[in-house]
């Protein structure tokens, strides 16, 4: 039987696709062989694997290969239903072409050859099924030439692309294939970035949400706060931060610090966070707040390395005095109108949370005096670079760093903003650390 000459667009279409794809393959493996492909050449190309659906009682495509334009092997699949096609649908496959001319290309109704009456046929059942069964595949259509406007219809329900078998030859085939390969792979690309910014901005909220508001009404005291979380475009850290009023007068303010980065340590210090708050709230206080959130720390710790260091200060009504526990953290930093920034003491200080069982925290009495300024920060302001070389800020780096900026006249919002700018400025870049810094005033008079 002679092959069919492939037909252009003004003569009738064949009568499968079969015909169509085995003069395609004929009329490429006729033709010269191409040159040997270079190694640049190999690298930004590979050979392709092709699945077809049609339904075609000799078999299926008896060709052995199809050679795209640069001579390399379109590898052939055939399938004469969607079970055969679930079957050979392998990892390997790069693109799927379904002749739309399947006799089941409408639903069935069980035990009936035709929809009842009345019944409107998806005319693009079969199309769907696969769009199903492989929605990370690239899917072409087959159609004659009559039938555009379904073919047009398959490019929206999710196909790449449509051919007519009667315009078909062997390099439109292959273009298209790589066609539709590609364009599959830039729309998974793009949904895949649109859910990664949905994703960020529910993350977003969430953080934003989970960051403490600070409860101080009824006092005089004033505050500010600055947090820059250490992990790349995320908005909560390991570090955290609370200040509230009890209904005695108190200011209660903690800051504290979850070892290690990412989002584990992020929510584990919210939840101290909000255990401190609750326990704060309840009437807890010193060690007994300590070794409670010790015990919350052991059990939502995902693991028993983790562990976190906290400072607490509760200040009087009457703000001129203060208590101090620390448990691991660095002390805070006080200043006073006419003397320069200086570190409260930290001796005796208790370890850390979640190091020791049963270890105890001692309370420190400070006074403050009637005008004061009272900065609670985390270790990530103090342990940047300095410079090229290994040298850290250190405490007493940010102290000094600290008073300059108070000579500078600057206070509140503006003195901490300084204060993280510059230590950013002095590493070299952005700090590694996450950085939480609360500061808590008072004006006398």
């Amino acid at each position: 039987m002679p092959v069919p000459v492939p037909r252009q667009r003004d003569t009738p279409a064949t009568e499968s696709a079969q015909g169509v794809l085995r003069t395609a393959a004929e009329q490429l493996a006729a033709a010269p062989a191409p040159p040997a492909a270079t190694p640049a050449a190999t690298a930004h190309t590979t050979p392709l694997t092709l699945l077809v659906i049609e339904d075609d009682p000799a078999g299926g495509l008896t060709v052995p290969e199809i050679l795209d334009a640069d001579g390399h092997r379109i590898r052939l699949r055939t399938a004469r239903n969607l079970t055969e096609a679930a079957r050979l649908l392998t990892p390997d496959v790069h693109c799927i072409l379904l002749d739309l001319s399947l006799p089941d290309a409408g639903p069935r109704t069980t035990g009936t050859a035709t929809p009842p009456a009345g019944t409107s046929v998806d005319q693009l059942a079969t199309l769907r099924q696969v769009l199903r069964l492989a929605p990370r595949h690239a899917v072409l259509v087959l159609a004659c030439e009559a039938d555009a406007e379904r073919a047009a219809e398959a490019v929206r329900v999710g196909a790449q692309d449509f051919l007519f078998r009667d315009e078909l030859d062997g390099r439109l085939l292959s273009r298209t294939i790589r066609y539709a390969v590609e364009r599959k792979r830039a729309d998974i690309a793009q949904y895949k970035l649109a859910e990664s910014k949905l994703r960020a901005q529910e993350n977003a909220r969430l953080e934003r949400g989970l960051l403490p508001t600070p409860l101080l009404e009824g006092s005089d005291l004033r505050f500010a706060a600055r947090y820059r979380p250490g992990r790349s475009r995320a908005l909560l850290g390991g570090d955290f931060y609370d200040t509230v009023r009890t209904p005695d007068g108190t200011v209660h303010a903690m800051i504290g610090d979850v070892c290690g980065h990412g989002p584990d340590e992020a929510a584990l210090g919210v939840e101290l966070r909000i255990a401190w708050r609750a326990l704060t709230l309840a009437g807890l206080c010193g060690d007994d707040l300590l070794a409670t959130l010790q015990e919350v720390l052991e059990v939502e710790r995902p693991c028993e390395e983790i562990f976190a260091t906290l400072c607490t200060v509760d200040i009087s009504p009457d703000g001129r005095r203060a208590g101090l526990c620390l448990a691991g953290h660095p002390a805070p930093l006080i200043s006073r109108p006419g003397r320069p920034a200086r570190l409260l003491p930290y001796e005796n200080s208790g370890p850390a949370l979640g190091l020791l069982p049963r270890a105890r925290w001692p309370r420190r009495q400070v006074e403050l005096g009637g005008t004061w300024s009272l900065m609670l920060y985390t270790d990530g302001l103090i342990e940047g670079r300095i410079g090229e070389g290994k040298e850290r800020l250190g405490q007493d780096g940010m102290v000094e760093m600290i008073n300059r900026h108070l000579d500078r006249g600057l206070s509140g919002e503006g003195l901490l903003e300084a204060s993280v700018t510059e230590a950013r400025r002095l590493n070299g870049g952005e700090l590694t650390d996450d950085v939480a810094v609360v500061l808590l005033s008072r004006a006398e008079g």
